[in-house]
């Protein structure tokens, strides 16, 4: 049975959330955790956890430290720690991870890659 995101993000906890009226176009750097609601287009490059919410469109190039997807991701998605796609999540793209976790019903066209994470 895969290892799904059992720990609850609490929106109170994150210092910065794209609420779903957002559309924002660009790069995003954060060391924090950030969650995605609305639509991102561009480039992420981060230190810190990305949670992409259901209802979420993101067309980027991802890095971060890990990224928890229930929404829609066009783009590759590369994470130090892990990523999860949930049931609910598409993905059309490459994942490079040391720990790549799908839950049942999710949608991934692409390449997985499982590369030991640098030290």
């Amino acid at each position: 049975m895969a290892e799904i995101h059992a720990k609850k993000i609490y929106e109170k906890n994150v210092d910065t959330i794209l609420t779903e009226d957002i559309h924002f176009s660009g790069e995003l750097s954060f060391s924090k955790a950030l969650i995605i609601k609305g639509q991102f287009t561009g480039v992420i490059n981060a230190t810190g956890d990305l949670y992409i919410e259901e209802k979420a469109h993101v067309e980027a190039e991802i890095t971060a430290s890990s990224v928890f997807v229930k929404g829609r991701v066009i783009g590759n998605i590369q994470a130090n720690k892990r990523v999860e796609l949930n049931g609910s999540a598409s993905v059309q793209g490459d994942i490079t991870s040391p720990r790549i976790v799908m839950d049942t019903g999710c949608r991934f066209d692409g390449i997985s890659k499982m590369k030991r994470s640098e030290k």
